[in-house]
């Protein structure tokens, strides 16, 4: 049924992948006279804090030929680099990874084509902070930062990974995406990173990009960096049974059954848990309350360093920076952070003893990852929050949410949807470029769907 020219529009807010593909699909899925608005606070559309960065060490950590926009071409991406100048991208035998920077243009290459395309513009920018979704009939006014009113037919919020909640505590805290915002470093003192995941190793490219050339220490509970890929092929998922996802121990043995059985074969424990994935949600949500809880506190941590792994070049620069001893891995518990005069005083006890090292720091990275719902200081988060339009969903992790995309809150279901990262907890494969781009499809066809059986009514 088409929309007739007084549709309301649909509204994206958060225009980083998750956004840029919701707002793209939904194009594709709704009738022509249907706008759809795409809100952002950030100055670039289509880049996110994680494809906003200029730096070509800063590499994807994921293979091109899996970074496509779109899953019906799956060589979209490739296609696209071949095509342009594609300065930083690095061939190895374990697959091409391509400088986030660099995909972050390829997104806003999509976004533009979306604006400029033939006959009258249906994707509509704005640029400003969304700070409130004010129920209105069965929509929205949606009011932004800088004192815009959009009446809207509903949302669907798209924020990606949400800050942490700005620990530590420091006058020397500062963002590990913007250090220049740290001042002048000086090689007299180290620079302490907190976390050893992926942020830690862009952190120190960062840093040595910026000429810093003094020591780094990394700190973590355990102390374990990601792994990294290598030439592998996808295991078939195996058949689990009710018995194997009853608990964690008796699921954890099982898989480590495929990864000796796979290594038997001569294969690589990679293709193991790449088989894992297209399984990995029924998994999470067939295991009781109890396991998945129990899940979070003792293997999340295995789990994120074997399967959101490095790429080759990016692992040989750590390797390279602890062979010399310019970057110090470190396991252990922050106790306490003092701020000195020109300086931040950091105890750690190492994990395994009950002493402590005292570190003497000039800047702290906070490099912890992603900041859960529960936790978060996001405006209009805790403003519809307050309304009751969504609440936390599963652990605190993300938003609360139905099958079909639909935001939960006190008050019902609404015409408010979510993807990504939001809906870690809900879902657990939900933050990477295949899972992102398929969410971002179905829900698209799930709201051009809710709209017509409402206009048929």
């Amino acid at each position: 049924m088409p929309a007739n020219d007084t549709a309301l529009p649909i509204a994206v807010i958060g225009a980083g992948f998750s956004g840029t593909m919701a707002a793209l699909h939904l194009l594709a899925a709704l009738p022509g006279g249907r706008p759809v608005l795409l809100c952002e606070r950030a100055e670039a559309f289509g880049r996110g804090l994680a494809y906003a960065t200029k730096a070509p060490a800063h590499l994807l950590n994921l293979r091109a030929a899996n970074m496509s926009a779109f899953s019906d071409r799956p060589h979209h991406f490739e296609a696209w680099l071949a095509g342009h100048a594609a300065e930083g991208v690095q061939r190895t035998p374990a697959g091409t990874f391509a400088p986030r920077g660099l995909y972050g243009r390829y997104l806003g290459e999509l976004l533009r084509q979306a604006v400029t395309a033939e006959g009258r513009p249906r994707l509509h920018l704005v640029n400003d902070a969304v700070t409130d979704l004010e129920p209105v009939g069965g929509g929205f006014i949606l009011r932004t930062e800088g004192g815009q009113a959009h009446r809207i037919d509903g949302a669907v919020l798209a924020a990606g990974n949400l800050a942490g909640p700005g620990e530590p505590r420091s006058r020397f805290r500062a963002d590990p995406w913007h250090v220049d915002q740290a001042g002048r470093l000086h090689a007299h003192l180290p620079v302490l990173i907190v976390g050893t995941g992926l942020t830690m190793v862009d952190a120190v490219a960062t840093l040595r990009e910026r000429g810093y050339s003094g020591r780094i220490i990394a700190v973590s509970r355990r102390g374990l960096m990601p792994a990294t890929h290598a030439p592998t092929e996808v295991r078939p998922a195996p058949n689990l049974t009710t018995r194997d996802l009853r608990s964690l121990p008796t699921l954890l043995r099982r898989i480590r059954h495929e990864v000796a059985d796979a290594q038997a074969a001569g294969a690589d424990w990679r293709g193991v848990l790449d088989g894992l994935r297209p399984i990995t949600d029924f998994i999470w949500r067939s295991l009781p309350p109890a396991e998945r809880a129990r899940f979070l506190r003792h293997l999340r941590t295995f789990w994120d360093v074997h399967r959101h792994r490095m790429a080759p070049p990016s692992a040989r620069a750590i390797a390279d920076e602890v062979g010399r001893g310019s970057l110090t891995i470190l396991a252990g518990r922050i106790r306490t952070i003092t701020d000195a005069e020109a300086h931040a005083v950091v105890t750690v006890r190492p994990r395994g003893t009950e002493r402590t090292v005292r570190l003497d720091v000039q800047c702290i990275l906070d490099a912890t990852g992603i900041g859960r719902v529960s936790e978060t200081t996001d405006p209009l988060l805790r403003r519809l929050m307050a309304r009751g339009l969504v609440r936390p969903g599963p652990f605190g992790l993300g938003l609360d949410a139905s099958p079909d995309y639909r935001a939960h809150g006190t008050r019902g279901i609404g015409r408010l949807w979510t993807l990504g990262p939001l809906l870690r907890g809900v879902l657990w494969e939900c933050i990477a470029v295949p899972d992102i781009r398929n969410q971002a499809a179905e829900v698209a066809a799930l709201i051009a769907a809710d709209l017509e059986r409402t206009e048929a009514a």
